[in-house]
């Protein structure tokens, strides 16, 4: 394709992917992400016939009326969308397929200082959420959807869903991106792996015997077809941090009984050392000697007795 049929192609794309997008002189005139990506268009045509300085020029200009930095030299496809597009930042070796679509925050950085392709390449029908970030170079295959501030350090294969910090494959053969702009229903591998331990935690409290934990929280009402099954996600997720609440509260309880009968035997110490020092002056005082038990009997008593026993004229 030629630069006017490229540019032309980035300029449909927007009304099918933007449904803000519904008139021609307004996206011409205010759209800045597209203002860009024709730039960019530009300056790229001049890397090709090897003309110097001027493209990183134009790369400048862009950036600083756009806020979206791209690298003249990356390979960019047809029908490339950049939605709102402030912070986007395109590095020198990246490749681009057609039909993809990164919003605002959008990083496709490279590592290492090599003057070679360091930089990822992206697939056909590729959807990069806002603030997500992708490093290194590496391959996101085709029809694949990276999740908001997702951080890709790995390869992707084809028909995935990336997610998390670091990214993470979550499904596989998901929804194709194409079909429409949803960076935001990911699947949450966090909150399945909570439902996964409260199913454990379930099956060891059946075998023990006790009350199936799951069973104290009805506000979850799984029954209803007609709710999306990310609400009904994010439903289970709320829950099982209820549940985790209640279970944080009442091991919190137990550290406090715990703390009391600590104090309460402390003081039971304390009392059995009185008692042992009690019981230590007592036998002190039982072996002392003492002269009050055996009084001495006085001389006026002694004189009076006998005066008593005296005979008359005797």
């Amino acid at each position: 394709m030629n630069l006017w049929q490229l540019i032309r192609s980035d300029f449909r794309a927007i009304f099918e992917r933007d449904p803000a997008a519904t008139n021609r002189f307004e996206v011409a005139l205010t759209y800045t992400a597209f203002h860009a990506v024709l730039l960019y268009r530009l300056a790229h045509a001049l890397v090709e016939l090897g003309i110097p300085v001027l493209p990183r020029l134009i790369s400048t200009i862009a950036r600083f009326l756009s806020g979206v930095e791209i690298h003249p030299a990356a390979q960019i496809g047809p029908r490339f969308v950049i939605d709102h597009g402030t912070g986007v930042v395109i590095g020198e070796t990246t490749e681009i397929g057609n039909n993809c679509l990164l919003f605002q925050g959008v990083t496709l950085g490279g590592t290492g200082k090599e003057h070679k392709k360091r930089h990822p390449t992206l697939g056909d029908h590729v959807v990069v959420g806002a603030g997500a970030k992708i490093l290194g170079s590496m391959r996101i295959g085709s029809y694949t959807k990276i999740g908001s501030n997702a951080v890709v350090l790995s390869p992707v294969p084809d028909h995935c869903t990336v997610v998390g910090v670091p990214g993470r494959i979550a499904r596989i053969k998901g929804e194709l991106p194409e079909e429409g702009m949803d960076h935001i229903h990911m699947p949450d591998p966090i909150a399945e792996r909570f439902r996964a331990l409260e199913e454990r935690v379930a099956d060891l409290c059946r075998g023990a015997g006790l009350a199936d934990p799951s069973t104290e929280d009805e506000s979850v009402d799984t029954s209803n077809d007609d709710v999306e099954p990310t609400a009904t996600a994010d439903t289970d997720a709320a829950a099982v941090h209820r549940q985790l609440a209640g279970l944080a509260a009442q091991v919190a309880d137990l550290q406090t009984a715990v703390a009391a009968s600590q104090a309460q035997a402390a003081m039971a110490k304390g009392m059995a050392r009185e008692i042992q020092e009690l019981r230590r002056q007592v036998q002190a005082a039982d072996h002392k000697p003492s002269t009050a038990t055996h009084p001495k009997p006085k001389a006026s008593l002694t004189r009076k007795r006998r005066a008593v026993t005296r005979k008359p004229g005797g």
